[in-house]
């Protein structure tokens, strides 16, 4: 009696291991996943940052043009030249970020 009832606890004890083990399998699948998803969120953060400050820096280089007393036809004429250099420069900072 005192064997079969040893060998129940030790069936239920291995049944227990065995959905432990397959709880902690899965667990470790979702952490993988939102580790996973972790990264591509923070990198997509960066890239948005990135460009946010771009466009603040576009912003400011705009509001100094205009604020420039200028003829109207030079006026457009100096803006177009500096939205060219900022272009130049996404241009070099993007190969930079690619190194």
């Amino acid at each position: 009696m005192k064997n079969e009832t040893l060998r129940t606890e030790l069936n239920n004890l291995e049944r227990k291991v065995k959905l432990l083990l397959s709880d902690y399998g899965q667990l470790k699948d979702d952490f993988d996943k939102c580790r996973t998803e972790n990264q591509h969120l923070r990198s997509q953060l960066l890239e948005q940052d990135s460009k946010i400050s771009s466009f603040q820096n576009q912003t400011k280089i705009s509001k100094i043009v205009e604020s420039m007393v200028v003829g109207d036809n030079d006026s457009e004429e100096l803006k177009d030249v500096i939205d060219g250099y900022i272009k130049e420069i996404n241009k070099c900072i993007a190969h930079l970020g690619e190194a």
